[in-house]
């Protein structure tokens, strides 16, 4: 990370969106560094979602602004901010096939629709998916349609990908295996990811920092490792590590159990 804190890719000041007269953001500000992986780890109605749709820019802010590259994009459209998001519910096209679902994104941006099939291949091939092409989503599982729509978001090349609780539909044993396969995508692509979540273990699993939500405002933005060590206050003590421990404590009492069977 100290490589990563040398350039700062992303930046807000002072965010802030009011729905019906009360703060759904509160003068919100941090940074996101090049290359970094940020989760946003929160409970329902924290702030997170609403943060992710002004960054995407389906959302304006009523207050303050954001900075790309030190460009300000606070009123620029969606099409315009070079970001990609990967939602919950996949949002693929159930008509087309993999492989449509991803040429198209791709063919709205290029006028060689040759090209946009190829990169299309080239993309699902990198994502496990090239046996899957012909295929419409509703034969795929939970997993490998959240595969292609996170294809589909890398094919048009973004600078930033936002993932909005992309994993919470899934069952366990896919959601460790789509783990593994973004950690390794951050690596070897080198894309800043910002991750939405209300899971703690996911977050500290899949981050070099998290950024904590409570009621409109960041508590603590720092490394899972200075978060474990220094709460910030005593809602990250029992929001974050004590659901933490308890769920290190269920395994533990699993795995003794299963021993002395």
């Amino acid at each position: 990370m100290d490589a990563l804190k040398k350039t700062v890719k992303l930046s807000l000041r002072g965010v802030s969106r009011t729905y019906g007269g009360r703060a759904a953001l509160e003068s919100v500000s941090f940074d996101v560094y090049e290359g970094e992986f940020l989760s946003i780890l929160g409970p329902s109605g924290c702030g997170k979602t609403t943060l992710l749709r002004i960054l995407i820019g389906l959302l304006p802010p009523d207050g303050g602004r954001i900075l790309l590259d030190g460009r300000d994009i606070t009123s620029a459209r969606p099409s315009e901010r070079n970001m990609g998001i990967v939602f919950q519910n996949y949002a693929l096209f159930e008509n087309m096939t993999v492989l449509q679902n991803v040429a198209y994104a791709l063919a709205l941006h290029t006028k060689d629709k040759r090209g946009a099939r190829e990169e299309a291949r080239r993309m699902l091939a990198y994502m496990g998916m090239e046996e899957q092409i012909g295929k419409k989503p509703a034969e795929l599982s939970g997993g490998q349609q959240q595969r292609v729509a996170i294809a589909r978001t890398l094919v048009l090349k973004p600078e930033i990908i936002l993932f909005d609780e992309p994993m919470s539909a899934l069952d366990v044993d896919t959601r460790i295996a789509l783990r593994r396969e973004l950690k390794k995508l951050q690596r070897e692509t080198g894309i800043t990811m910002i991750y939405v979540t209300h899971d703690q273990e996911e977050a500290f699993a899949l981050s070099d920092r998290v950024m904590i939500m409570e009621n409109a405002r960041i508590v603590q933005l720092d490394t899972p490792e200075e978060i474990s060590l220094h709460p910030a206050n005593d809602y990250v003590r029992t929001f974050v590590l004590d659901n933490l421990r308890a769920k290190v404590e269920s395994i533990r009492r699993f795995v003794r159990d299963g021993d002395e069977d």
